[in-house]
């Protein structure tokens, strides 16, 4: 079982703490670390993409953020941030490696495996220049199909078309921008 802070409108504990479930039940707002892998390749930005799991919660099968993830109580956006990377896909890296590119609000509702999902988070965006081949990145099985590397500007198009199956917004790929 898995517990969250449930936070304000700008990400602070508000003192209260819910079971993941709930919090997603009733679209309590919380807290999630987002961390954009990026490289340069023959001159150009490459993004590292998951391909989420069939079992996942929400958004299933769906390519998404490099590595991203709730915020278990207790814990800070860099701190939880880190430890994703690492559960994720087998990538350790330092605080300081992390460039902060901002914070989204939103809130979502949409349905999954039949049931609803109500999500209301506060998360923090990073971005981590690596240059690493996928077959160095250690999958979590349980959580991501597989990793892809694309061309920033053709991410941006896919998602901007929905020419492919994604849970990718626009406006966080426009945050990476200023760390290009």
């Amino acid at each position: 079982m898995e517990f969250l802070d449930i936070v304000d409108k700008n990400g602070n504990p508000t003192g209260e703490i819910q079971e993941r479930a709930v919090v997603h039940k009733m679209g309590l707002r919380h807290r999630t670390s987002h961390v954009w892998i990026l490289r340069r390749k023959n001159g150009r930005v490459q993004v590292l993409l998951q391909k989420r799991g069939l079992q996942k919660e929400s958004f299933p099968g769906c390519y998404d953020i490099s590595s991203a993830g709730h915020i278990p109580a207790g814990m800070d956006f860099l701190t939880s941030a880190l430890r994703e990377l690492d559960e994720e896909l087998g990538i350790k890296a330092q605080p300081k490696e992390l460039i902060f590119c901002g914070q989204r609000k939103f809130y979502t509702e949409a349905q999954f495996h039949g049931k609803p999902f109500k999500d209301c988070q506060v998360s923090n965006i990073y971005v981590l220049w690596k240059d690493i081949q996928t077959d160095e990145i250690r999958i979590q099985k349980e959580e991501l199909e597989s990793v892809l590397w694309m061309d920033y500007q053709e991410c941006c198009e896919k998602v901007k078309h929905n020419s492919f199956l994604h849970s990718i917004v626009p406006e966080e790929l426009e945050l990476l921008k200023s760390q290009m």
